[in-house]
């Protein structure tokens, strides 16, 4: 399918120099024509408008279909820094050699076609054997050629800025990838550390519990393994991450703990840095439910407003610790995701 779809775009896109090429040789032709049929009415020997004009135009479309050969000489040998007399030397021999060749081409085209005065040459081998050696010839043609080269650098820069532009572009798309997904891993040993340290501490309490605590970590693995490769999902996904993840909670607090859930509807569908939420969430249980023997609540809620996602995560826990101002992995990390996934287009607040 994608050679099938980069054909067309090709095509079309050749097809468009061709008609720029055509346009800019059919300006000149013109500019030329009109210019030595001024002159001839300076001179007081006019002679027909569009005579002179077609006479130059057969010319430069010679000159036209020879442009693409000269294009991919410019391309081979650049006339630039620490190769500017090898270049120039190159250009000018065969400059020369394109003169002789396309002037070659022009005279019998232009004899055929009646241009040619059959008083002053009466045969097609007497009007060659005079324009081969017209000075004149050779001033147009070596313009026409020295004007290619100047277009063919001008692209051939231009070319290069955009491929430098675009590798650039790569570079730090794919920086900024592996940034995400190392700071996403590190979401993981941090979030099992603190999930094993539970465990260990339920085992010597309720195996029950701790056995429910290894299986639905399971289940927050299978997630994390099933997504690992997206670097956004649906809020819908990752609020499942945060369910999983409190329901592992919920076992160890049991009734110290309860969640609810104030969801807008068109929230879901929204795409997020994947596991952006939870060490939010995780924060909370830590630092709000974990630190004091009151029932503890938290409460995640997500709405559209102008067209932005505001999700909000809050507990009835303490309060903020002043050595605790947002400088945490968990919190740190996540500031640092939204900054690389963002820039400066967003915001991260934490307050009591």
């Amino acid at each position: 399918m994608e050679n099938l779809e980069t054909k067309p775009k090709d095509d079309s896109s050749r097809w468009a120099n061709w008609a720029i090429g055509f346009g800019i040789w059919t300006v000149v032709g013109i500019s030329f024509g009109t210019r030595s049929y001024l002159y001839s009415l300076t001179n007081g020997s006019p002679a027909s408008f569009w005579e002179m004009v077609l006479n130059y135009m057969t010319d430069f479309y010679v000159w036209g279909v020879f442009s693409p050969l000269i294009f991919k000489l410019v391309k081979r040998v650049h006339i630039e820094r620490g190769n500017i007399f090898r270049g120039l030397a190159f250009h000018t021999f065969v400059g020369l050699l394109f003169v002789i060749a396309v002037t070659a081409i022009s005279i019998p085209i232009l004899w055929y076609l009646g241009f040619a005065n059959p008083a002053t040459h009466p045969t097609l081998s007497a009007y060659f054997n005079k324009m081969i050696v017209n000075p004149f010839y050779l001033h147009q043609g070596l313009l026409a050629y020295w004007g290619t080269v100047v277009v063919a650098h001008a692209y051939e820069y231009n070319r290069q800025v955009r491929i430098g532009r675009t590798r650039a572009s790569e570079l730090s798309a794919q920086l900024a990838q592996a940034q995400l997904a190392a700071l996403k891993m590190q979401i993981h040993p941090h979030f099992l550390f603190n999930t094993l340290n539970s465990i260990s501490a339920l085992l010597h309490k309720d195996v029950e519990a701790a056995d429910k605590m290894i299986a639905r970590l399971g289940d927050f693995l299978r997630l994390t393994l099933k997504r690992s490769d997206a670097q956004t999902v649906d809020f819908e996904q990752e609020l499942e991450f945060v369910r999983c993840y409190l329901d592992i909670e919920h076992i160890r607090f049991q009734d110290r703990l309860s969640v609810e859930l104030q969801i807008e509807p068109d929230t879901l569908k929204t795409s997020v840095p994947n596991l952006i939420l939870q060490p939010i969430v995780e924060n909370a249980v830590r630092h709000g439910v974990a630190k004091q023997t009151y029932p503890g609540r938290i409460t995640i809620s997500a709405r559209r407003e102008n067209g932005r996602l505001i999700m909000q995560v809050e507990d009835n826990g303490p309060g903020l610790a002043t050595k605790l101002n947002g400088s945490g992995i968990g919190l740190s990390n996540t500031r640092a995701r939204l900054e690389q996934f963002y820039g400066e287009d967003f915001s991260f607040q934490i307050a009591n």
